[in-house]
């Protein structure tokens, strides 16, 4: 491995390494926190609206920069006034700003993702993050997340797979019917 890599590799175990110490400070580890503050109606917890307050601070000066590098390098100059018609992406690390997404991005594929994301973190008390921190804090009910979590994505890749060959298999005289 060069010296890049390892370097990137350090990088991303000690933020791997602070997200996983923020999430159990936070209590985000705790299934019943969770399911507290998405409890409106019954016994609400608004602390973890502190949390998302706290990553949203963290969260948008490194984002601005990553939009202000960009134009940057697309003028070779000062920043254009005008904002970015595309994600950014500073060196290949897939750090982006998501502020002008085309519409072709909101579909069915990410709304349906979105919906069965967001009724296990409502069952469980649990998304994926926490719940690795969690197997590793050994809280009871994380390992079968995880697994589920496991087979979910497995599925999906099974899915896409069986979805690109059927699409290749396809005639090509009309595309007009591609999704």
């Amino acid at each position: 491995m060069s010296g890049g890599r390892i370097g990137k590799s350090v990088v991303a175990l000690m933020t791997g390494f602070v997200f996983a110490l923020g999430l159990g400070i936070a209590g985000m580890t705790d299934p019943a926190k969770v399911v507290g503050f998405l409890d409106v109606f019954g016994g609400w917890d608004p602390t973890l609206m502190f949390v998302m307050a706290a990553a949203i601070g963290v969260h948008m000066p490194v984002a601005l920069w990553v939009r202000r590098q960009r134009r940057v390098s697309q003028s070779g100059s000062q920043p254009a006034s005008q904002p970015a018609s595309q994600p950014a992406s500073i060196d290949g690390c897939g750090v982006t700003s998501t502020t002008s997404l085309p519409s072709s991005v909101w579909n069915l594929k990410l709304l349906g993702g979105a919906a069965v994301f967001g009724v296990g973190w409502g069952i469980s008390g649990l998304c994926p993050g926490p719940a690795l921190v969690s197997v590793g804090a050994t809280v009871p009910g994380a390992a079968p997340f995880v697994v589920g979590m496991i087979g979910g994505i497995l599925l999906h890749a099974l899915l896409v797979r069986v979805d690109l060959r059927l699409r290749a298999s396809r005639p090509t005289s009309d595309a007009s019917f591609e999704a």
